[in-house]
């Protein structure tokens, strides 16, 4: 990968050799390492057994869980929050668990749509919740720093499974409850 970026920095038009850019094609190729490592993350293993029986069929809400991806269009950044919520049906899962699964799919070329719709997905699969809801509210660098260059802009993108799709008064107490 350190070879493809010294050809991107050739390039632009830049000195490959210039002393300030002597590593950067090792820097970038370890960042992207770093950025994409959601592709070598399992759900099973980010999981690890932190699911417990429990007798709680109350909602649970995880919110504002930073996130950081990379839009698959430019591969620049959007940043935001996931809040996140899941309707136990006999089992409850490790609260870092929720943040760690929101990690394992932004660490992947990703547009945020389908980020919303894995989270909820897996979140369900890991535990038969009764329901799953996720909102995602993110700011995406190549709207701010290119194209149309709108830097207020944000977009918000929302999943919801079981009782969040079904039962409005559910959906609405989890929008009430993460004040959307």
């Amino acid at each position: 990968m350190a070879d493809c970026y010294q050809e991107i920095i050739r390039g632009v038009g830049e000195d490959i050799s210039r002393e300030g850019l002597l590593k950067t094609p090792q820097r970038a190729a370890k960042a992207m390492e770093f950025l994409t490592q959601g592709y070598e993350q399992r759900l099973e293993d980010i999981v690890n057994d932190a699911i417990f029986p429990s007798d709680n069929d109350e909602m649970v809400i995880v919110k504002d869980i930073e996130l950081y991806s990379l839009c698959e269009h430019h591969m620049l950044p959007f940043i935001g929050k996931a809040h996140v919520a899941y309707l136990p049906k006999g089992k409850v899962i490790g609260l870092s668990k929720i943040a760690r699964i929101v990690d394992m799919y932004a660490r992947r070329l990703q547009i945020q749509e389908q980020l919303t719709t894995q989270v909820a997905y897996a979140i369900q699969d890991a535990i038969g919740a009764a329901g799953v809801a996720v909102v995602i509210e993110a700011s995406h660098l190549c709207m701010m720093m290119r194209g149309v260059q709108k830097q207020n802009s944000s977009t918000t993108t929302s999943m919801m499974l079981g009782a969040f799709r079904n039962n409005h008064r559910t959906r609405d107490e989890f929008l009430t409850l993460i004040k959307l």
